[in-house]
Parts: structure tokens; sequence; C-alpha cells
């Protein structure tokens, strides 16, 4: 298949390279350039959008908006295409993306992803798709190489992002509760590595707790996924709660953890970061 993909972020290189070693046509712009090899890049994001398929990987709401809406290119976009959103946006930008792209008749699916770059660079993403069942179907194997499981969130494209923003406030949620329960077993004596190898052999044994105790303990926060993102995520949360007339407590909670954690300077290391600001105390 002919793809474009528009964002060659940490997560975007890793899918950009596996559709190509998977031996499809990619053709990719990108913000800042670089390349990837097997892959063609292009000079605009209009040029990635002339294929059958078009992944856009982009940091957030304001940017997709600047690169394909205010500029004018997905008006431009090839007609036959369906054009996949795989990043982690607002509820309401879903909304507002199946609406124009009705009236630029081109074909949309929201297919958010979970995972960090290592599992993008694996091609083992779980995909939440949401859409109407023919794009989703006439996707389907492109998403197949990106990713490990793809999960439907059904016919209404929102759908998918509202389920990727409740996953992105639970982890956050798991960071916080495993470093609240390491500032309780280490001022007794415990030490972390030992509590988590008891919380993991016992209730806690999921991929977020495995994962983030293991960068906890080490207590090295290279960035998988910033915590500014974190952040950003954390806030797409909160509007979501409140669109739907919802105060969500443990939400409010982690949401100031994470913005304290960024103004600390830590915007730029992993979200798990937050782990250790409560430790220390917001120090």
């Amino acid at each position: 298949m002919d793809i474009g993909i528009i964002g060659l972020g940490a997560m975007g290189r890793g899918m950009a390279r596996n559709l190509a070693a998977a031996g499809h046509r990619v053709k990719a712009w990108n913000r800042s350039g670089g390349t990837i090899e097997g892959v063609t890049m292009v000079d605009t994001p209009v040029d990635a959008l002339q294929g059958d398929v078009a992944l856009t990987m982009l940091s957030d709401d304001a940017v997709i908006r600047s690169v394909l809406l205010d500029s004018g290119a997905l008006s431009k976009a090839n007609k036959s295409l369906v054009h996949v959103v795989t990043s982690t946006i607002s509820v309401a930008f879903a909304r507002e993306l199946v609406d124009v792209h009705a009236k630029a008749g081109v074909r949309y699916v929201s297919a958010p992803v979970l995972g960090r770059p290592d599992v993008a660079a694996a091609g083992q993403l779980n995909i939440l798709a949401g859409g109407p069942a023919d794009a989703v179907e006439a996707v389907r194997p492109v998403l197949e190489v990106i990713g490990g499981k793809i999960w439907d969130m059904g016919t209404e494209a929102p759908t998918a992002n509202a389920a990727k923003v409740a996953c992105n406030m639970m982890i956050t949620m798991a960071i916080e509760a495993m470093a609240e329960g390491v500032v309780l077993t280490e001022a007794n004596g415990l030490p972390r590595e030992r509590f988590f190898e008891l919380i993991l052999g016992t209730l806690f044994g999921s991929r977020s707790y495995q994962v983030y105790s293991a960068i906890i303990a080490e207590g090295k926060y290279q960035p998988g996924f910033k915590a500014v993102l974190g952040l950003k995520d954390l806030r797409l949360a909160t509007e979501a709660a409140e669109q739907a007339g919802r105060e969500l407590p443990m939400l409010s909670a982690v949401h100031r953890q994470m913005a304290e954690t960024v103004a600390s300077g830590q915007g730029e290391r992993d979200w798990a970061a937050m782990a250790e600001y409560t430790i220390r105390g917001g120090k």
C-alpha cells in the first residue's frame, strides 16, 4: 500500500520503519526533517496525504490543527485516502475532526495507541480503533503491522480517544499509587525493590505496575514518555470529565501532582518522575 506518515517523533519513527520493512511504500513528512531507511521524505504534509492511508502522529490538538487544518492540507488530500490519527487528542477535537473530514470527503479513523517508543519499534502497540467499519477494515492491514492487537472501540471515532485519555489517566494513578506506597514502606525500613516484588507477585501484576515500578526502583527517568506530555493528557482527561459534567477526585489529585512535577523542572523527564517528586515530598 501507499502510506503517508505525518510526524516522526519517538513513536512515529518506529511505526514508519516497521511499515517500510513490511514492504509498504512509505512517504513521511516531519517538521524537523530527518531520514529513515526505506522511507521517502516529502516536502509538505499534502504530499503525505496522497496515498491509500495516512497516519498522523503529532503531539497535540494544536499542532494537528496547524499542520492539517489551518494550512488547508487536508482539503488537498487524495479523496480515496483513509486518514488515521494515532495521536492522543482531546475528545472534543476528535469530534471536530470527524466533521472536518466529512466536509473534505476523506474517511477518518481515530486510532490512538498504547505503548512506549520501544513497543512502537517492536510493532507491538495496542491500537484503540474507532470509526466507520469500512474505514477501519480498509486500514487494518496497516494497523496490524504497527500493532500487536487492535481493539474495536466502535463506529464513533471519538470513543477511541475517550478510552485512550482514560487509560493514560489510570497509568498516572498507578504511578502515584506506587509512589505513595513507597513513602509508607521506606519510612518503615522496607526497600522499594522488595515492596515492588511484593505487589507485583500478589495484587498488582498489571503491565503498568510492571513497567513503572522498574523505572521507579531504578530511579532513572530517561524519557520514554515525557512528563510535559503526561500533563497534557491529564488536561485532556480533565476537559473530558468537565464535558461529562463530573468531578473526578483522583484525576484532580494526579493532575495537580503532575503539574507540580513539571513546574519543578522535570517536564522533559519520563512522566514516572512524578513518583520521585512525591517520594521526595515535593522536592
